[in-house]
């Protein structure tokens, strides 16, 4: 009876262990990014080790988030964009820019590890801060033309502010 009474407990236990927090991701081809590359583009690689897009050149809608995986605040925003995606994707284009990592593979870590299941670049040189400045995280939301709609620096707080956001700056009702 003691042996039963301690099973259970355990497995009562084990139920009640917070679950992890990271969530399987999987690095995601850019092939599908539309993108128009010109002589003066900033043409970036993608985070799977293949060609990029010329991030100047991304037609939309689309939604550009700039992130590297030493930013805390980044991490924090992913939940968001997480949940965004599965309610955006097939209406708007969401788009990762890996910036100042140490390797490509601190990059690919993050994905796997934070659950981004939307194609990322990767910005091996810092050539992008000429398009995207210093300074993470930041989201660009991209007009159907390719110009920039808004600029929004710092962390999304929540998804309802970039359904908003999605919807003021690019007119796609989510």
């Amino acid at each position: 009876m003691k042996r039963l009474f301690i099973a259970g407990m355990l497995i009562l236990l084990m139920g009640c262990s917070s679950p992890s927090k990271e969530i399987a991701g999987q690095v995601i081809s850019c092939s599908g990014i539309r993108s128009i590359s010109t002589e003066k583009s900033i043409d970036l690689g993608c985070l799977d080790g293949t060609v990029g897009a010329s991030i100047d050149g991304i037609k939309g809608p689309a939604i550009i988030n700039v992130w590297g995986s030493w930013c805390g605040p980044c991490k924090e925003e992913m939940p968001i964009l997480r949940s965004f995606y599965r309610k955006a994707e097939g209406k708007v284009a969401l788009i990762g820019v890996d910036v100042e990592e140490a390797s490509i593979e601190d990059g690919r870590s993050f994905v796997e590890n934070n659950g981004i299941n939307w194609p990322n670049l990767f910005d091996s040189d810092g050539r992008s801060r000429a398009y995207f400045g210093m300074g993470v995280p930041v989201t660009w939301f991209i007009s159907a033309d390719g110009s920039v709609a808004y600029k929004h620096i710092g962390v999304l707080k929540s998804e309802i502010e970039l359904i908003s956001l999605t919807s003021q700056h690019l007119g796609v009702k989510l």
